[in-house]
């Protein structure tokens, strides 16, 4: 018997070893099948039964089936889930609990349970909950998916849904920190220089209460101009491992949501004490440095200071009186330096555009909300010259940090961007082949010779070229090396002129005073740091991106009822149609294929290439313009659906 036994395990190890199989991850349909998409680019069926045992985003392993000609695969073993934490709505019923996951692909009704701290009268169908998968059926001893509740995040009639789930699905905090009871002013060891009676002024959204930048500018004798950057000084009061600190460490950013901000610092600080408002007495870490006529950089020195802003100006008033619009008007001392800086960032512009690079110009969409969330409104706001001319003198405000820095120090908080990792150069290169341009791999790793191709890809002017490049390109990522950004053409950038909203510029601004005082700076920031910083970027990026999502589908409801046409841009394409975004207002729809032709045999997607043809001709690619018929607005994905105008 007990050979019996060994021959037989024997004899499954066997046909366990001949048994071909797939490891991938699982992609779910709307329609009960699935898909397992391998490393290698290979697709599989997975079938209406298996698909019960698996979730969207699973990384499984499958037995591969063959049937003729067809494969498919079941999948046997969970490597990795999809899904651990997750936001989810209540369902109840008849006493019996369970969860539906807020996610475009999984509609499973999952059984739950409530964590023990929770109260479950509390908690009643259809509210959202935060919920953790705690049994999966392809793991040992569990026989079905269950999970535990762990955290109401919002009543089903909270007008601040969208918001609450957002933040809760990126675990990001929901309100600011707490303001504790006092914040005195710290005895730092520095001489600050007493500029309160140099008319520094602010540019800023009519609504912002956390100004972080103040600006004085002065024509120079000898050709250029002079100018004075003063910057906001938290850690004037918040010292290094205060209870404030640590907590702006862990927050890294401060939120900016459509109507709502979840601030990095507790608001008594953020939107008072620290903010440079108008005739209010602030400390401040300033840099005065000088611009050449041509908008080269020249000297440059950092010093503790106390200022005092002389004048609260709002963007769209500053660009209506530099235009020539509006009733508008500064002060005459004011008027002189808007004057002065107007022309100082044309030159700084135009040295960047030879020397470096410039970001091309994408309006921003601005929300309009009543008391209760509901969207009013969506503007565009073009990059006027009063945004550039704030914009200009931060980046080279932040250049000059980042100089000084490398030089004094040897490390901080630096942003940098290689736009190629070494291990995409390659694949980029051979797609500028086939594109006909020839490049040197340095052209793609080098930041001297990528400026170069960078100016001559841009004179081009092709959508979809760029588009296509895009694929290859690296993030911003934080380092505590100094190291090039690539998206700017510098050879080092570093921030430190936004310190109320952004971690990093508070560890900047101590480095710098520890030179400022001649005393020792401390070892590097620790890998941990710089990669939380990059990572709290990315999240808060998505939370903004959800949340406008789930407005826009409040808000263009009535126009997918009514059936309305707009003109837009494909920005995106893949196996299952493409991507658009709409020009008036922002947004981004959906266009899947059946919706581009009643046959759906006749459009073919080239996905990689990022071309859609139709009846055998080529109808769209990557960047197209063309024009859109809203067909649907459906809340419960916060998805536009659309399909081309005839």
């Amino acid at each position: 018997m007990l050979q019996n036994n060994s021959m037989l395990a024997q004899l499954k190890q066997q046909i366990r070893q001949t048994t071909p199989r797939a490891e991938g991850v699982i992609k779910a349909t709307d329609k009960g099948f699935g898909f397992l998409e391998t490393d290698d680019g290979e697709s599989y069926f997975v079938p209406p039964p298996a698909m019960k045992q698996v979730l969207h985003g699973d990384r499984v392993e499958a037995v591969i089936h063959e049937n003729g000609d067809k494969k498919s695969v079941e999948p046997e073993k969970l490597i990795e889930a999809g899904l651990d934490r997750f936001v989810a709505r209540v369902q109840k019923r008849e006493g019996r609990l369970a969860v539906v996951p807020d996610h475009p692909s999984i509609k499973n009704v999952i059984k739950a349970r409530i964590k023990n701290s929770l109260d479950e009268n509390s908690i009643a169908d259809g509210d959202w909950v935060v919920a953790r998968l705690v049994r999966h059926p392809l793991k040992a001893d569990d026989r079905a998916f269950f999970a535990q509740i762990d955290e109401l995040v919002a009543k089903s009639d909270n007008p601040a849904v969208p918001w609450r789930v957002t933040l809760a699905r990126h675990a990001l905090e929901q309100e600011c920190p707490d303001a504790g009871s006092e914040w005195p002013l710290h005895d730092e060891g520095l001489t600050r220089e007493d500029l309160t009676s140099t008319p520094f002024f602010t540019i800023d959204g009519e609504k912002t209460r956390d100004m972080d930048d103040a600006l004085h500018v002065a024509i120079r004798a000898e050709g250029g101009w002079r100018l004075s950057v003063a910057i906001a000084d938290p850690t004037a009061y918040v010292e290094e491992g205060h209870a404030a600190d640590l907590e702006a460490r862990v927050r890294a950013f401060t939120v900016y949501l459509p109507g709502q901000n979840v601030t990095m610092l507790p608001e008594q600080l953020a939107d008072d004490l620290c903010s440079l408002w108008e005739n209010q007495d602030r400390p401040a870490l300033a840099c005065t440095l000088d611009i050449n006529a041509d908008g080269s950089l020249g000297e440059y020195r950092f010093f503790a200071a106390n200022v005092k802003s002389h004048a609260k100006l709002v963007y769209d008033n500053v660009s209506d009186w530099i235009e020539g619009q509006g009733d508008w008007a500064p002060a005459d001392d004011i008027a002189e330096q808007l004057s002065a800086l107007r022309d100082l960032t044309e030159a700084r512009t135009a040295w960047r555009n030879e020397h470096a690079l410039v970001f091309k110009d994408r309006p921003d969409y601005v929300f309009d909300l009543d008391a209760a969330g509901n969207v009013l409104a969506v503007r565009t706001e073009e990059r006027r010259i009063a945004n550039r001319m704030i914009e200009e003198s931060m980046i080279v405000a932040n250049a000059c940090c980042a100089d000084f820095l490398a030089n004094n120090i040897g490390h901080g908080i630096f942003n940098v961007h290689r736009a190629f990792e070494p291990e995409k150069a390659e694949a980029a290169q051979e797609f500028l082949a086939g594109q006909e341009i020839v490049v040197d791999r340095e052209a793609l790793t080098e930041l001297a010779r990528y400026t170069e191709l960078k100016r001559a890809l841009e004179s081009r002017d092709d959508a979809w070229l760029d588009a296509r490049l895009r694929r290859f390109q690296g993030f911003t990522m934080m380092s505590a090396q100094p190291g090039p950004h690539f998206g700017l053409g510098l050879a080092a950038y570093a921030t430190w002129t936004s310190p109320i909203r952004k971690y990093g510029d508070m560890v900047n601004h101590r480095l710098i005073k520890l030179v400022l005082k001649g005393e020792q700076a401390p070892a590097e920031a620790t890998q941990q740091l710089t990669e939380q910083l990059t990572e709290r970027r990315r999240l808060n990026r998505m939370a903004e991106r959800d949340v406008k999502d789930w407005l826009y589908v409040r808000y263009l409801t009535p126009a997918a009822q009514n059936q309305d046409t707009f003109e837009a841009e494909v920005m995106a394409i893949n196996r299952g149609g493409m991507r658009v975004r709409l020009l008036e207002n922002g947004a981004t729809a959906f266009v899947p294929a059946p919706l581009m032709h009643s046959d759906r045999s006749k459009v073919v997607i080239d996905d990689k290439e990022g071309r859609i043809q139709i009846e055998g001709e080529e109808r769209y690619k990557l960047g197209d313009p063309l024009r859109v018929v809203l067909t649907e607005a459906r809340e419960e994905t916060r998805s536009l659906v659309a399909k081309p105008a005839v």
